[in-house]
């Protein structure tokens, strides 16, 4: 009996210390997506390429304009303030939020960030010209849910207009990706790798009308392959 008694303080102790390093772990992964992770997604996702793709669809934003995902800011130069009339830009994360001051104060259109995530807008029903995701459905846990926001918040007239990257078209690439996207997606603060963007599109209820596909000239393979393009409302 004096055994077992033994045996179980010592599982007791053991757990308590198992307590102890996985709240240090989580502390720790805490200040890394606090601090860390929205510099490095900030220059991850600045790079000249993405700068290049930016530019190609974030001008055609016209009216009340919902961006979903504003991260640090990187469309807000890209706008044109002569279409467009308001950004609402949706970002949860704090850190993100702060990095974006910088490029709020040199907006050439009224910005207001709204500290929510993608499944949650607090809009009203087809009030919304344009819907813009840059670099978002990747990391989006929900896609679902905040693509049915998406399409209830935009207008029948309205475009949704997206640049992302996800599952490459040549199977040893996907396969990598696939591969990968385990790790990945804890190093990159939730980001996968293989999304089939058009299908998710799709499955949103939303047509793409329009689409241009390619590998970044800078990027890895298997996180180059970006989707740009609009679509419209079923």
């Amino acid at each position: 009996m004096d055994v077992v008694v033994a045996i179980l303080k010592e599982l007791r102790r053991r757990h308590q210390l198992d307590n102890i390093v996985i709240c240090q772990k989580d502390k720790k992964m805490g200040l890394y997506k606090r601090y860390l992770l929205p510099h490095l997604i900030h220059m991850g996702c600045g790079t000249e390429s993405i700068q290049a793709q930016r530019k190609k669809i974030v001008p055609l934003a016209e009216g009340r304009v919902l961006e979903i995902g504003i991260g640090s800011g990187l469309n807000i130069p890209y706008y044109n303030s002569k279409r467009v009339d308001f950004v609402w830009g949706l970002e949860p994360s704090e850190g993100m939020r702060r990095k974006a001051k910088k490029n709020l104060k040199m907006s050439g259109v009224k910005v207001k960030l709204l500290n929510l995530p993608g499944e949650e807008i607090p809009l009203e029903d087809n009030s919304i010209d344009t819907v813009l995701f840059t670099y978002t459905l990747c990391t989006i846990s929900d896609w679902r849910t905040a693509l049915r926001q998406v399409h209830r918040v935009m207008k029948p007239s309205g475009n949704l207009l997206f640049c992302e990257h996800g599952a490459a078209p040549d199977k040893s690439v996907l396969a990598w990706q696939n591969r990968i996207n385990p790790i990945w997606k804890i190093v990159a603060g939730g980001c996968n790798l293989n999304r089939p963007i058009t299908k998710y599109i799709h499955e949103g209820g939303f047509t793409i009308q329009w689409m241009e596909t390619l590998y970044l000239p800078d990027s890895p393979r298997i996180s180059g392959f970006n989707y740009v393009g609009v679509a419209k409302k079923v």
